[in-house]
């Protein structure tokens, strides 16, 4: 529990101060020298015809980093409904957590090729992080017309004249917003990261507490290193454990968006963090390191069960792409979300919806291309 569960929480808590104190040292620059009042000024007609505010630029675009600080960065929007619809948009915007995912399918999936000089895969890439910005923006739409939220705006700002910042200002600004999230959302982080540790290192019945001696007998004839069978022991716990189960449990329901019970683990998996895809993957299919190219190599050999032929094609490979711009797979952007909404309801809406929408996006890309 201490190697596996609490450390990697406190490592997902303690990975996200750096992005978090640079983006709140150069938002507290912008503001001290006075630019963010004309960066607002020029947004907010742009921003206004989406249910935003000229504030919410600031959160958006530093949504392509990480969710978390730019949630905590919608801080400044007066107008509590403008605040909360620039929460529950932000993070549809492609953030850095997601690129380890696209990279490794793109490569798998996406042909070489160019188009008006740039390639294909390069092209697949720039459009997943428009269509994160796009839902984003249509989605705020949306909320604007649905939310019954009373709240009256009046945008009244002070253009101040240019000047140099304060250090002690900035780093109080910086010291405080870093030490909120730690303590606010770093409890809640570490308590789920525990539980989805649990999930994947127990489970039921023989075939999990006996697996060494199961898989021991299963390839007792080939001779193999101590490292690869470790790994195939690791593989077999891993698939009949509780989180295990559940991924052969959920996958009727994601085998008509082209994946099997191996994708379903990761995807269960990875809502601790987008980025443990990869590492789930590596775990699954006995591969002794998080390697790109090995992984890529074993994924690219996977057979369909049921419609023949490789299971990663281009349709399996453009649903999972849209899954994964559009599902909430990041338990600390929703630990953010209730620190900031005081609540959890909305974190549990944002949750439900985006799922909801990643799954249909996946189903109709895959059910289109197949």
């Amino acid at each position: 529990m201490l190697a596996e569960g609490i450390i990697p929480g406190l490592g997902g808590i303690v990975i996200f101060i750096p992005q978090i104190a640079f983006l709140f040292l150069f938002i507290a620059v912008l503001e001290e020298t006075g630019y963010m009042s004309r960066v607002v000024f020029l947004m907010d007609r742009i921003m206004r015809r989406f249910g935003l505010s000229g504030k919410s630029i600031v959160p958006l675009i530093s949504g392509t980093a990480c969710a978390i600080p730019a949630i905590m960065a919608t801080r400044n929007i007066e107008s509590w409904k403008e605040r909360l619809i620039t929460i529950l948009v932000t993070p549809f915007t492609t953030c850095s957590a997601r690129l380890p995912v696209y990279l490794i399918i793109i490569s798998l999936v996406i042909p070489e090729g160019n188009f008006l000089g740039l390639g294909y895969q390069a092209l697949t890439l720039m459009l997943l992080y428009l269509l994160g910005f796009a839902a984003a923006i249509v989605s705020a739409y949306v909320l604007n017309k649905i939310l019954k939220i009373k709240s009256k705006t009046f945008f009244v700002i002070e253009m101040p004249n240019y000047k140099l910042p304060m250090f002690k200002n900035v780093a109080i600004t910086v010291l405080e917003k870093t030490k909120s999230f730690i303590f606010g959302a770093g409890k809640i982080i570490l308590a789920i990261s525990i539980v989805l540790w649990f999930l994947a290192s127990y489970g039921p019945g023989e075939q999990f507490n006996e697996a060494e001696s199961i898989v021991t007998a299963q390839y007792g004839n080939e001779n193999l290193d101590e490292d690869v069978l470790q790994q195939k022991i690791a593989s077999h716990k891993l698939e009949h454990s509780f989180i295990g189960i559940t991924g052969r449990a959920i996958e009727p329901a994601i085998r008509p968006l082209g994946y099997d019970w191996k994708i379903g683990i990761a995807i269960v998996s990875s809502f601790a963090a987008r980025e443990v895809f990869v590492g789930t993957l590596a775990t699954i299919y006995s591969v002794g390191s998080d390697d790109e190219e090995t992984i890529k190599n074993r994924m690219a050999g996977e057979v369909n069960p049921i419609l023949g032929g490789p299971l990663f094609n281009f349709a399996s490979g453009i649903s999972l792409l849209l899954f994964y711009a559009f599902a909430m797979q990041c338990m600390s952007t929703l630990a953010i979300v209730k620190r900031e909404t005081n609540s959890w309801k909305w974190p549990t809406y944002q949750f439900v919806i985006m799922t909801a929408i990643a799954y249909v996006a996946a189903f109709l890309a895959f059910q289109f291309l197949k």
